[in-house]
């Protein structure tokens, strides 16, 4: 899913991305991920995506601290 916002202004260490193109809302969001020339009226394509490989692993890491837990009592 690709998502268009308008970086509407810069705030401290993040920016205001307004969600276009109504641009009714708005993220705030860390500068730190985003290119290091953005300035304000720019508009940025943010591409999201579902990390399955990623969502499994964390879910193995939470079932062992679980069952460490659980081995404790």
């Amino acid at each position: 899913m690709n998502v268009k916002v308008t970086v509407d202004r810069i705030e401290g260490k993040y920016a205001v991305l307004l969600i276009r193109p109504e641009e009714e809302e708005n993220v705030d969001w860390p500068i730190e991920f985003l290119p290091d020339d953005v300035e304000e009226g720019d508009i940025l394509d943010i591409e999201i995506n579902r990390d399955l490989e990623e969502k499994e692993s964390a879910e193995e890491r939470v079932e062992g601290l679980i069952e460490k837990l659980k081995n404790k009592k």
